[in-house]
């Protein structure tokens, strides 16, 4: 993306009218994605109906009047035992294909990492691309102590600290919201 089309892009709050838009990026984001089970837009409706949903971390990035990518970060907790830490998950990232690789799925993550830390959220914790979310500051789970409730290698789970010190003494495996689990 040259600099005249980035200055162009705004990230701000899903509004309702958003919704039919940010379902066909997504579905079309991840349709010739072969990790994928091309259900995420689908989940993407199912989380905004959840107590795990914050409307302030449904996020669209638009280009002049165009939704061009979205992220949400919904609820979640890392639980051991008696222990449960609360954390956010980042499911979706989706940018429409012909805008990928210009920088807005970028400019998503670090808008929704700053929001999220405004917020008062420690960390996240994601499945995905093993190249793609250590640029961010993820680190591979385990590291952590970090487990997942997925059939999943580990290469592709992720943790983040939004806040130096985040998950410290933070371990255990991720209870998702029910709305994961569904469909």
């Amino acid at each position: 993306m040259d600099s005249t089309q980035l200055y162009k892009l705004s990230i701000r709050k899903e509004l309702v009218q958003d919704q039919e838009a940010v379902f066909l990026l997504v579905k079309e984001a991840f349709l010739n994605d072969f990790n994928s089970d091309h259900k995420e837009q689908i989940l993407v409706e199912r989380l905004r109906k959840s107590v795990n949903f914050i409307p302030e971390l449904s996020l669209v990035a638009m280009l002049e009047e165009q939704v061009v990518g979205y992220i949400l970060l919904t609820k979640a907790h890392i639980k051991s035992g008696n222990e449960i830490h609360e954390t956010l998950a980042l499911a979706p990232l989706a940018v429409l294909p012909d805008q990928q690789a210009r920088g807005i799925g970028s400019e998503l993550m670090k808008y929704a990492h700053q929001k999220a830390l405004e917020l008062g959220y420690n960390s996240i914790v994601l499945i995905g691309h093993q190249d793609y979310y250590p640029k961010f500051g993820y680190q591979q789970a385990h590291k952590y102590g970090i487990s997942f409730p997925f059939d999943v290698p580990k290469m592709n789970c992720f943790a983040v600290e939004l806040k130096k010190g985040g998950l410290d003494g933070v371990q255990g495996e991720v209870v998702y919201a029910q709305e994961f689990f569904e469909g």
